[in-house]
This record gives structure tokens, C-alpha cells and sequence, in this order.
């Protein structure tokens, strides 16, 4: 007998106890269970949600080692130290700071889902594998363990758990942390100090009376917010050799993960190609009002609104939500026409947030929250529509 039927033999016989879903989803996860799901959100295919959300954190794996390696760069760079960015010395310093962010984000994530799984009597669900890579990589790299700690515990529960776990939340869990942790311990995520690892000690030493030479980790968008022009040229920003959260930066692996999860079906390109639609938009008509010079150089508006319109593409984490976020299978639009409009909506927001609230230059979290609470009436009204509309033509075929 091999492992795999001891296995399940084993399960067989502790149908009735308690710890059995702890024991389950360690099995499930080595193995593919031999029976179908019976509620919540699951895949109607030959692979099982697990599978397919292992799909979506190997996209991610590529953002996070990269992260590692600019983590320790833009760490020197702002120190003033010559390094090169595919260095040990870089990859050392990213990995001291972001592996414990990756061990925090599962343990006590999965530790929630563990506790509810038993406690209800459920199977433990694949949600947060995804979730669990996710949220290390929206986060600044020096934000406090214990704060992602209480917010990853906050986004399980109230993000998930609360509306009857994976499958039936409204809104997506790891922007539901980050958003947390946005609005409870605001100066730990946002300012021009939190996105390279040392910035704020080094300038609270410098405050202190310490005799050190002035450090800055601000990026583009904080820049544009504050009326400077950015200081990155175009290959920066696409390659990501810039400041920012740890696996926003690059804009060609997230294009690449992106590819790869339209090639493997995973996500919805109607709704990426949408909210690129959407942002293009919206970056032309604020490109228009300043070409037009109905605002001013002196406008606290005027510096993003001036930005080139598909710049907005390449900056802040606007790829790495539309790819990664926005797709979301559970709280996205699930019809192809409230995809479009869905998507489209996310891009167009994102951009007028970050014009319109300097204080919080990046829009597109709060974007896709809002369109998650809007995405289920989106989907009644592309239904009603159709339903109309073929009563219409039965109605004129059979008059």
C-alpha cells in the first residue's frame, strides 16, 4: 500500500474528529482529493482550486525575488553605497526583510483559517495561499511584523471568515489588509520614507541630532503628488529599478505573470485589458485639460495631470493590482460584459484617485474595493439587459 492510499485510509477513519480539516488540507495539498466540492467557490475542471491557486502564486514568484533583490538596492542606492543590483549584497538585505514578512503573512493567515476550519467543522479552503503571497508583497518593506500580524488577522476574519469564507467574500482579502493597515497605522504606509528598507531610521536619527547626510525613498508618485517630476526614466520604471512596494515594481514580470495567468486561464484578460482601457482613458482626459490650460502650473493638480497618459501604466502598483487583484475570480464581475465594465471602472478610478487625492497617490486599491462592492450589481444589470432582450426578439418572433 502506498503512502498516498494510507493516507487516505487514515482520513477515512477519523471522519468524526475534530482536527480532521487541519489534517485535510495538508493532504489535499500534497495530493489531489478523489471526490467533488459541494459548496462555496470552486472549479468545475480537471484540477482542483488548490492547484489552480499554486498557479497563481508561482506567477507571483518571480515579483517576489526580483523585490528581493531591488529591496537591497534601493537600500544602498539611497545610503549612498555603490552596489550592483544583481548582487548577494542586495539579495541578502531583501531577503533578511521580506522572508519574515512571507513567514508572518501564512502562518497567522493560515493559523485563522486552521482555527475556523475546526471550529465549524469545515474543510480548511485554498483562499489564502494566494492571499498569503500577496499581501507581503502590497506591504513597505520595514512595516512592523506585529502590524501585518493584526491586520492579516483583521483581513481573514472580517474579510473572509465573517461572510462564510473562500468563495462568498465580497471583498478582496489581501487589499481588505492592506487597506487596514492603511487607515489604522498610516504613517507606517504612506510618505516618501517608508518604501526603502532604513529611510525612516535613518531620518528619525538625522531628527534626533545625529550628524548624517539627509535620506530620501520617495517614489514617483509621491513625487508627483508633491509637484516634482520624476526622477526615474521610462526603462526604470518598466524594469522596476525603482522604490516601491515589494513586488509592485516591475512592470515586465507582472506583464509576463500576466500572460501567463491569461494563457493558463486563471485570470480574465477582458477585465486586464479593460482597466488598461480605463486608465488610458482617463490619463488622455486629464492630459487634455492641462494641453487646454484650463488648470495652472500652480495647481496641486497640474503635475499628475500633466503625467504622460500611459505613464500611469508603468508607475505606482496599478499593473500589479489589475493583474493580480482585479481578476480575483470570487469578487470580480463574473459575466464577460460586466467584466469589461468592471475593469474598464478600475482603471478609470484609479487614475482620478491618484490625481484628485494627492495625500493618497495611489488609487488603485481603493478602486478595486469599491468596484468588488459593485461588481455583484454590475453582473444583475448585464443579466437583466440580457433577459430583456431576448424577450424582445421571442416577443417579434412570435407576434
Amino acid at each position: 500500500m502506498g503512502v498516498k492510499e494510507k493516507l487516505h485510509n487514515f482520513r477515512e477513519k477519523n471522519k468524526d474528529k475534530k482536527w480532521l480539516p487541519a489534517f485535510s488540507a495538508f493532504h489535499t495539498f500534497l495530493y489531489t482529493p478523489n471526490e467533488t466540492t459541494h459548496s462555496g467557490g470552486h472549479v468545475r475542471a480537471a484540477d482542483d482550486l488548490k492547484r489552480t491557486m499554486n498557479m497563481v502564486v508561482l506567477a507571483m514568484i518571480p515579483c517576489l525575488i526580483f523585490g528581493m533583490f531591488n529591496t537591497g538596492y534601493q537600500h544602498y542606492l539611497a545610503f549612498g553605497e555603490a552596489v550592483d543590483f544583481l548582487s548577494w549584497d542586495a539579495f541578502l538585505v531583501g531577503l533578511t526583510k521580506i522572508l519574515p514578512l512571507v513567514i508572518v503573512s501564512y502562518v497567522v493567515g493560515l493559523g485563522v483559517e486552521f482555527i475556523f476550519a475546526i471550529i465549524k467543522g469545515h474543510e480548511v479552503e485554498e483562499g489564502y495561499l494566494v492571499t498569503g503571497m500577496l499581501v507581503p508583497l502590497i506591504v513597505p518593506v520595514d512595516i512592523p511584523l506585529w502590524m501585518l500580524a493584526v491586520a492579516v488577522i483583521f483581513g481573514v476574519v472580517i474579510g473572509k471568515e465573517v461572510f462564510g469564507g473562500t468563495g462568498m467574500n465580497i471583498l478582496n482579502p489581501a487589499l481588505t489588509i492592506r487597506a487596514f493597515l492603511f487607515f489604522a497605522y498610516p504613517t507606517w504606509m504612506s510618505g516618501d520614507k517608508v518604501w526603502v528598507h532604513g529611510a525612516t531610521e535613518r531620518a528619525n536619527d538625522i531628527i534626533g541630532g545625529a550628524n548624517l547626510d539627509a535620506i530620501s525613498g520617495e517614489t514617483i508618485l509621491g513625487g508627483l503628488a508633491q509637484g516634482h517630476q520624476a526622477a526615474y526614466s521610462i526603462s526604470d520604471m518598466f524594469f522596476g529599478f525603482i522604490p516601491g512596494s515589494v513586488g509592485e515594481t516591475s512592470t515586465l514580470l507582472i506583464l509576463l505573470a500576466g500572460l501567463f495567468l491569461i494563457f493558463t486561464k486563471i485570470a480574465s484578460w477582458r477585465i486586464m485589458l479593460s482597466a488598461v482601457i480605463g486608465a488610458l482613458v482617463m490619463g488622455l482626459i486629464f492630459n487634455g485639460v492641462t494641453n487646454a490650460e484650463l488648470i495652472t502650473e500652480s495647481s496641486k493638480f497640474y503635475t499628475l495631470m500633466s503625467t504622460e497618459f500611459w505613464h500611469h501604466l508603468l508607475i505606482g502598483g496599478f499593473a500589479f493590482g489589475v493583474v493580480f487583484m482585479a481578476t480575483d475570480p470570487v469578487t470580480a464581475s463574473q459575466t464577460n460584459k460586466g467584466k469589461w465594465i468592471y475593469g474598464f471602472l478600475i482603471g478609470f478610478i484609479s487614475i482620478m484617485i491618484r490625481v484628485f487625492n494627492p495625500a493618497y497617490p495611489e488609487g488603485v486599491m481603493l478602486a478595486i474595493l469599491l468596484m468588488n462592492v459593485f461588481a455583484p450589481t454590475i453582473d444583475h444589470y448585464v443579466v437583466q439587459g440580457n433577459v430583456k432582450r431576448r424577450l424582445k426578439r421571442l416577443k417579434a418572433k412570435t407576434a
